[in-house]
C-alpha cells in the first residue's frame, strides 16, 4: 500500500467529472433557493450532507488517489468502482434530493419525477431482488479480461464516473422513497434476499483474493515504479480484500432502509384495519378463509 503522504497528496483533475459535479451542485442549490423563495424552508444540515458527504465523496474518489491511480492499480480501480456504485449514492441521500425535487419543482415537474420513479424499469432496478444481482454482475466483471480492458480504456474510465453513481441511485432511490405498492410478503422476500446479497457480494472479492493467477490479463506496469508498488498478483489480492469489505458494509444501510419500509407498511396495514367496522372485518376474514380452501 502507498504511504499515507502519497495517498493524500496524489490528485488529478478529471474534466468530465468536474463538469458533472458542478452541474449537480448548481441544480441542488437552485432547488434550495426556489424552495426558500416560495416561502418554504430547507434545513442547512441537508444541504451540508449533500454537498460534503455526497458530492464531497464523489470529488475525493474522482480527483484523489483512487482516480489518479485507477488505470495503474487494480485495487484503486476496484475501490473506485465499488464506492461510486454503492457508497456515493447512499451518501447523497443525506441531502434528501427527492424531497427537494418535490418541494422545488412545479406540480407538473414533481408529478413527472413520481411517474419516473414509479415506472417499471426503475421499480425493477430499485427492488432488493434485482439490484443485488445487477451489482454482483458488475463485480463479476473483475474476474474476467473485460476488467483489464475497462481499466485501461480512457473512454470507459470517463464513463465510469458518470454511469455508476446514476446506476447506484436507481438502486436506492425507490427504496428510500418507498414508491409503489408492496405486499408484506413481497417486502419480506426483499428483506430476506438482502441477506442473501451479503453472501453474493462476497463471492467476487473472495475469488480475487484466493486465485493464484492474474485474472484480467494485464501485465505489470511498464516503466519506473515506486517502491511500494505491488506486483500484479498482490494488486489483485488487495482489490479482492477491498471489494469484499466495501460490498459487505454497503449492504447494511440497504437492510436498514428495507426494515423501515417493512415497519411503515405494517403500520399502514394496521391503520387500514383499525378503520374497518366489525362487519367489514368479518367479511374480510371470511373472504380470506374461503381463499385458503
Amino acid at each position: 500500500m502507498p504511504p499515507a503522504e502519497t495517498f493524500f497528496s496524489t490528485w488529478r483533475i478529471d474534466p468530465v467529472a468536474a463538469v458533472a459535479l458542478a452541474l449537480v451542485l448548481l441544480a441542488y442549490v437552485a432547488g434550495v433557493r426556489r424552495v426558500r423563495r416560495t416561502g418554504g424552508t430547507w434545513p442547512v444540515r441537508r444541504t451540508l450532507g449533500f454537498v460534503l458527504a455526497g458530492l464531497g465523496s464523489y470529488a475525493v474518489i474522482s480527483f484523489g488517489f483512487l482516480g489518479a491511480r485507477s488505470e495503474d492499480l487494480r485495487w484503486a480501480f476496484t475501490t473506485r468502482v465499488a464506492l461510486l456504485l454503492l457508497v456515493v449514492p447512499l451518501l447523497t441521500l443525506l441531502g434528501r434530493p427527492l424531497d427537494l425535487a418535490y418541494a422545488a419543482l412545479p406540480p407538473g415537474g414533481a408529478a413527472g419525477v413520481r411517474t419516473f420513479l414509479g415506472s417499471r424499469p426503475v421499480r425493477l432496478l430499485g427492488n432488493a431482488i434485482v439490484a443485488p444481482v445487477v451489482g454482483c454482475a458488475v463485480f463479476c466483471v473483475f474476474l474476467t479480461p473485460l476488467a483489464g480492458a475497462w481499466r485501461t480504456s480512457a473512454l470507459a474510465e470517463e464513463g465510469t464516473g458518470l454511469v455508476l453513481p446514476v446506476l447506484g441511485l436507481l438502486f436506492v432511490l425507490p427504496i428510500a422513497a418507498h414508491t409503489g405498492l408492496r405486499s408484506e410478503v413481497f417486502i419480506a422476500a426483499e428483506f430476506a434476499f438482502a441477506f442473501v446479497e451479503l453472501v453474493l457480494d462476497a463471492i467476487p472479492g473472495l475469488v480475487l483474493r484466493l486465485t493464484g493467477h492474474v485474472l484480467d490479463g494485464v501485465g505489470a506496469v511498464v516503466g519506473t515504479r515506486p517502491g511500494w508498488f505491488p506486483s500484479p498478483l498482490t494488486d489483485q489480492h488487495w482489490s479482492g480484500d477491498v471489494l469484499w469489505s466495501i460490498a459487505e458494509v454497503a449492504d447494511l444501510p440497504i437492510l436498514l432502509l428495507l426494515f423501515v419500509r417493512w415497519v411503515r407498511s405494517d403500520a399502514r396495514h394496521a391503520d387500514r384495519a383499525d378503520g374497518l367496522t366489525e362487519a367489514e372485518l368479518d367479511d374480510l376474514v371470511q373472504a380470506h378463509l374461503r381463499g385458503g380452501r
